[in-house]
């Protein structure tokens, strides 16, 4: 993973600007990579979490597809993304995320209340 994330206004370390504005390369698998921003990382029962959305070469993602990933950050102080292996880990994962995009919807709905 590497992060492409504006120094000027983050450190480089996804988990202290909440991943706003920041976009991740992904190396998959079979090499490839893919450009992804960071929707949000967020803890689910004892483990701390990433949600990225992958983004096409105009930098969009039309078909809605969100990764999750287990998120720790190695003693040198950089992200480190792992693979949910079981199926329960992650419903966790997911029924986490679920909450964390409801919360983000009720911050945009609180805040559009406030500017009118």
């Amino acid at each position: 993973m590497s992060n492409n994330c504006d120094e000027t206004k983050c450190n480089g370390d996804c988990a202290s600007c909440g991943g706003e504005g920041v976009t991740v390369t992904l190396t998959l698998d079979d090499d490839s990579t893919v450009e992804c921003a960071i929707v949000g990382i967020f803890d689910a029962g004892s483990k701390e979490y990433i949600a990225l959305l992958p983004l096409d070469e105009n930098g969009q993602n039309e078909d809605g597809e969100v990764y999750l990933y287990r998120y720790t950050v190695d003693t040198n102080g950089q992200p480190k993304l792992d693979n949910i292996e079981s199926d329960e880990e992650y419903e966790i994962a997911s029924d986490a995320f679920d909450e964390l995009l409801d919360s983000m919807e009720y911050d945009e709905l609180v805040s559009e209340d406030e500017l009118n």
